[in-house]
Order: C-alpha cells, then sequence, then structure tokens
C-alpha cells in the first residue's frame, strides 16, 4: 500500500527547490552559480529571504524520503532488479543526459557568468563536452543517490534480519527529536576552508556525509509506522519549534553566504534543518495523506520537473536581466511563471520522445 503523504511530500518539496532557484539566480549573497542580484548591498534584497528558510533542509528532506523509499521499494524487489532501476532513474539521466540535453544549461551556466570565459576558439566537440560537464546543475542529487543506493546494498547485508531496523522502531519521541545531533555530526564532514583552485566546492556541494545519515535515517527509522506515528503526534510543537529556529537563524545570518561550510555545519543550523524535517513530516502525515489526479499526476511526474527545470530557470532567468527592462519584481514573476509552466510542457513534450525519454528522464518506453 502506497503513503500518499510519502509521495505528496517528495513532489511538494520537489516544488520547493524550483522556487527556490527562481529566488538563488538573482541572489546577491556570494553564493555561487546564477547572475547575481539586484542590489550590491547583501542586506538589502530581502526577497532572499526565501533562501534562508528553504535550504537548511529540503534537500535533506529529499534524501530521507529517499531512503524510506528505498525500503518500501527493496521490500518488493530484488537487490539486482532495485540496482538496475536506480541505475536507470538516477544514473542514466545524470551522465548520458549531461551529453543530450544538460549541456543547454551548461552553455548558460558558461556564458553568462561576469567574467565568463571565452570559448569561441575552442573546437565544438571540446566546447560541448565543457558545456555538458557543466550543466549538471541539481542532477548532483541524482548522481549522489545513485551512489547511496549502492552502498545501502552493501550496508542491508549487515542487517539481513532487520534487527537493527526493529531496534530502531522502538525509538521514542525523546530519541527521535535527539537525532538531530546526527545531523550536526554530518555536517561536520566539510572543508572548512576549500581552496578555490581545487574541488574543495564541489565535495561542500556534495556534503557526502551530510546527505547520507538521512538517507540512512530514512531507510532504517522513518520507514517504520510506530516512528512515523510519533512524528506525526507530534507536528504542531515541532513546527513551533521549527518557525522560532527559523527566525533565529535568518536574524543571525542574514547577510551571510548560507551555503558556506561555516553557516553549514553551525548548530542553528542544523537544529532548524532537523526541526523543519520531523515538522514538515507530521504536518504531511496529518493533513495530507490522500490523493487525486493531481496528487497521481505530480507523483508521476516530478523527478522529471526537477530534471528539466534548470536549463529553462537559465535560460529565461538570463535573458529576463541582461535584455529586458522589467523591474526586479517583475523579473522574479515572469521567471517563476515560465519554470512552473514551461517545465511541464518540456517534460510532457520529452516523455512522448522513446530515446529521449530513457537519456534525459531515465523512464522506460510505455
Amino acid at each position: 500500500m502506497r503513503k500518499n503523504w510519502l509521495d505528496n511530500l517528495r513532489w511538494f518539496t520537489v516544488l520547493l527547490v524550483l522556487l527556490y532557484h527562481v529566488f538563488y539566480f538573482y541572489n546577491n549573497k556570494g553564493v555561487f552559480g546564477g547572475v547575481g542580484g539586484f542590489n550590491p548591498d547583501p542586506m538589502k534584497q530581502p526577497q532572499d529571504i526565501v533562501m534562508y528558510i528553504l535550504y537548511p533542509w529540503f534537500m535533506m528532506l529529499l534524501f530521507l524520503l529517499a531512503g524510506i523509499s528505498a525500503r518500501y521499494s527493496l521490500e518488493k524487489r530484488s537487490a539486482k532488479e532495485f540496482r538496475k532501476s536506480r541505475t536507470l532513474k538516477l544514473l542514466v539521466p545524470s551522465t548520458i543526459g549531461l551529453l543530450v540535453f544538460q549541456w543547454t544549461t551548461g552553455y548558460f551556466n558558461v556564458n553568462c557568468g561576469a567574467e565568463h570565459p571565452d570559448l569561441s576558439q575552442v573546437p565544438v566537440l571540446i566546447r560541448w563536452m565543457i558545456y555538458s560537464v557543466s550543466g549538471s546543475g541539481p542532477l548532483w542529487f541524482a548522481q549522489e543517490l545513485w551512489v547511496f543506493s549502492l552502498l545501502l546494498l552493501l550496508i542491508r547485508r549487515l542487517d539481513a534480519n532487520d534487527k537493527f531496523r526493529n531496534l530502531c522502531a522502538k525509538a521514542s519521541t525523546p530519541i527521535i527529536i535527539l537525532m538531530g545531533v546526527l545531523i550536526w555530526f554530518g555536517s561536520q564532514f566539510v572543508i572548512m576552508n576549500p581552496k578555490l583552485e581545487s574541488l574543495d566546492g564541489m565535495y561542500n556541494l556534495y556534503r557526502p556525509a551530510a546527505y547520507f545519515i538521512p538517507f540512512l535515517m530514512g531507510y532504517f527509522v522513518f520507514c517504520n509506522d510506530s516512528v512515523l506515528e510519533r512524528v506525526k503526534a507530534m507536528c504542531i510543537p515541532m513546527t513551533v519549534c521549527a518557525v522560532a529556529a527559523c527566525v533565529a537563524l535568518c536574524i543571525t545570518g542574514w547577510g551571510r553566504d548560507y551555503t558556506c561550510p561555516q553557516y553549514l555545519s553551525g548548530w542553528l543550523n542544523c537544529l532548524y534543518a532537523w526541526l523543519m524535517i520531523l515538522a514538515v513530516m507530521g504536518i504531511f502525515m496529518r493533513w495530507f495523506d490522500g490523493t487525486n489526479r493531481f496528487c497521481a499526476y505530480m507523483n508521476r511526474s516530478s523527478y522529471g520537473f526537477y530534471v528539466l527545470h534548470y536549463s529553462i530557470l537559465v535560460s529565461f532567468g538570463y535573458m529576463f536581466k541582461s535584455y529586458t527592462q522589467m523591474p526586479a519584481w517583475l523579473i522574479y514573476i515572469a521567471l517563476a511563471a515560465s519554470v512552473f509552466t514551461l517545465t511541464p510542457l518540456l517534460y510532457e513534450i520529452l516523455r512522448r520522445i522513446p530515446l529521449l525519454r530513457w537519456a534525459i528522464l531515465g523512464e522506460k518506453r510505455k
């Protein structure tokens, strides 16, 4: 039996990712990427508050939900079938899909910066490869989740009889809350002073420990109905605490680069992330555990939206700021409208073309 709340929370979080990127693209907080903000003073672009609210927790939540889903999936299929399905859905779009489609994202990533390199003399094939590598964008999530899925197949052999999972099912409410310490622990495994000329920044983007821990939490802890019932029961106090932590974090961190290692590893950032994860899970279990035609469509399509949205965002986002005289507030509205309408349209087109459906979306032809 499907967990409707799980499906609904997953696609809702994907929509939050789309919304986040609209604001991220024009941030002026020193965060890598985008085309820059509309005000040189990082203290004077209040719309960026959306990023401070969302960034600490929404990707951790997606990994935790992926861990729960992995548990349910492995109860119905063999390890070989699981590995094959994960490879199709996650690895193919984030490797072959880069060469087939995401190079368009890389083109804008390379050329829309203030100090973009001149590649006009570079051979076309080399330029295509550069654009493809630069076009991974949010597909780092798929790449990392694929690795986590393979590691999980090894780890689950250590608990073949589900002894650890059954032990986790007994976790009390205080223990569930205290698991936030594990979120803090995982967030310490970042490079505090990354070297600009190295891959340190890429490692800090992937933050493997910070995301692998919630993935394992989902697989071993939050797949248990007893634990989920406790999370559901405490959703209201968790929401109040999460809002309070959010306010404190936004006040103390406003104007800073919210993706820098020192900020991400801070105790208040980790506390807010964990409280918010518990709060939204409880809210969706309590009030959004149903389904309808729209929810069913979003559950089927949201991953495709995630894969495709950034190419639309960077192309339209760059053109709106560089080639129009629209005020900032209208640019945000225009970009959000473009992303939320054209992404589903592009998805519906590509999913009907067999080869592109496989290479870009990781979907079999039906």
